[in-house]
């Protein structure tokens, strides 16, 4: 029995010489085939005695199952071998496929809105946010824009049908952001409020039917027009530079009294209008429940596609929005 238990050792010697599958089969046979020393042996179990033959049949067993383990290890192993050789010989190197992608950056409106909500939370403004979907009521009328007044027409509305009882429509500015800011908060009020607008228009060089504004609200104590000039001011030359003027020019909104116009100047000595601005109407203090004879304010807006395009010299406003990847990598 010892030497068969020596078969063990030389099986272990056998398959780890075999370099391929080939091999292992033929030493496989060698140690476990029916001309093998083990099936030899077992079939000589019969000429033991009867005591003795369950114990060395047991030890046979052992010894097979030691060497078909053996053989199943290096089996194992040299399938691994030619799977990493596979692996090796298939790799691709996509290491130049990656470096050539580009990474995305944020588009150029998206860029111009961060910077002036910096500069007016700089100035000690919040940002404010509202629906773009609004009532009459918070579009219009609450901003001394009732169904008569002619200047309604000129907003060119995109009307929603929801039905009775209320007329719903695209917020054509974001004004309605102040009237809902000032009806849930007391004064002092502070904001700004950027978002996309919505009106009939035809695309064209200087005009988008869904575009950005941004306006700022102030009410508080003893405002006066000179805290809105000056505040234009400030904000031209923080987003601009110092070089860079501005100036007001009577104009009429129904939601402001006195309204101006805001223009800044350009390096050639003329002017460019900004947009539009003006005292707080009372009319509009006091459809927020504000007394007018306790608190004033201003405001002012203008449209962030339309600086955008000032501010880098754009020939046509719908580059903002054809999403061509090669104007945007300017940027």
């Amino acid at each position: 029995m010892s030497d068969y238990q020596k078969l063990v050792e030389k099986a272990r010697s056998a398959a780890a010489l075999a370099q391929n599958t080939e091999e292992l089969s033929g030493a496989r046979t060698d140690f476990l085939g029916k001309k093998s020393v083990l099936s030899e042996a077992k079939k000589q179990l019969g000429l033991l005695p009867e005591g003795e033959r369950a114990a060395a049949g047991r030890d046979l067993n052992e010894i097979r199952k030691l060497i078909e383990e053996t053989f199943t290890d290096r089996e194992t192993a040299i399938q691994d071998e030619i799977w990493g050789l596979q692996f090796e010989a298939e790799r691709l190197d996509i290491s130049e496929r990656l470096e050539s992608l580009r990474r995305g950056h944020l588009h150029l409106i998206t860029q111009a809105r961060d910077h002036l909500e910096d500069v007016f939370v700089g100035m000690g403004f919040t940002v404010a946010e509202g629906p773009e979907v609004e009532t009459a009521w918070y579009n219009f009328e609450a901003l001394n824009i009732p169904d008569w007044h002619p200047a309604r027409g000129n907003f060119d509305t995109i009307f929603v049908d929801l039905g009775d009882p209320e007329e719903v429509m695209l917020r054509s500015h974001t004004s309605p952001v102040q009237v809902r800011t000032m009806e849930k908060h007391e004064p002092p009020i502070y904001i700004v409020a950027p978002g996309r607008t919505f009106r009939t228009d035809s695309a064209d060089a200087t005009h988008l039917p869904a575009f950005n504004q941004i306006e700022g609200l102030v009410v508080d104590n003893g405002i006066t027009m000179g805290d809105l000039a000056g505040t234009i001011d400030s904000f031209v030359q923080a987003f601009f530079g110092s070089e860079v003027k501005s100036r007001l020019r009577p104009s009429y909104f129904p939601f402001t009294e006195p309204s101006a116009e805001f223009d800044i100047s350009r390096p050639d000595g003329s002017w460019l209008e900004l947009g539009g601005c003006g005292m707080v109407h009372p009319n509009v203090l006091l459809n927020c429940g504000i007394d007018p004879e306790e608190w004033q304010g201003f405001a002012f807006g203008f449209g962030i596609d339309r600086l955008v395009a000032m501010r880098y010299g754009l020939d046509d406003i719908r580059e903002l929005v054809i999403n061509d990847a090669r104007f945007l990598r300017q940027f």
